[in-house]
């Protein structure tokens, strides 16, 4: 496989995924419709940030320690399960009651979780890990700078997640008026919060064989 072939197959593999619905589009859905597309996309762009640490990860031997320790496997998974619980139980007990959001200069200052939120989100998932072990690998020909290419794939991976990021957020909004009625945001809340716990279920439950 020449490098251009690589490349080629990768974006078309890695964007399919991209849009497949998961954590990462339940989560910037959520805040696009709840707290704005600025957030959002501060989310989505934290979410990216992680591809592209799990890429470099993986371009120099850390990520491979996912796949052969189980002491790590496991101390990744508990920290990203309770994460996950926590965010969505907090989603579950205290939903958005509309989407007019009051004091909003207030908040502007708080701005900055959104993306902590979403890159910890993306970090803290194991299965990322393992995924970019097994998936970045099979699309690395031989001949090539594996750190550099790795990054590279990883890059297109993140561009690629953005733009899915941003097609959510435009989405949201002709559908802004139908979004704030009231109990609307509060159901969508306690869905994304179903969501999450159940994900964070889904990492304590999951038992690998060293």
């Amino acid at each position: 496989m020449t490098a251009g072939h690589a490349l080629l197959a990768f974006t078309a593999t890695a964007g399919l995924l991209t849009i497949t619905p998961g954590l990462d589009t339940a989560l910037v859905l959520r805040t696009a419709a709840v707290d704005g597309g600025r957030r959002a996309l501060l989310a989505g762009l934290g979410i990216c940030l992680g591809c592209l640490v799990w890429g470099l990860a993986v371009s120099v031997g850390l990520g491979g320690l996912l796949t052969v320790s189980r002491w790590g496997y496991d101390a990744l998974r508990l920290a990203g399960a309770a994460y996950l619980i926590y965010l969505g139980a907090r989603l579950l007990t205290r939903p958005a009651p509309s989407l007019e959001l009051p004091s909003l200069p207030e908040r502007a200052g708080h701005t900055p979780s959104w993306f902590a939120r979403g890159l910890l989100t993306n970090l803290l998932n194991p299965k990322v890990g393992i995924f970019y072990v097994t998936f970045l690998p099979q699309f690395i020909p031989g001949g090539v700078p594996v750190t550099g290419f790795s990054m590279l794939l990883a890059g297109i991976h993140a561009v690629e997640g953005m733009l899915w990021f941003g097609l959510i957020v435009l989405a949201t909004r002709p559908l802004t008026r139908w979004l704030r009625r009231p109990g609307v945001a509060k159901g969508l809340d306690r869905a994304t919060g179903l969501v999450f716990v159940g994900f964070g279920v889904g990492l304590l439950l999951d038992r690998r064989s060293s």
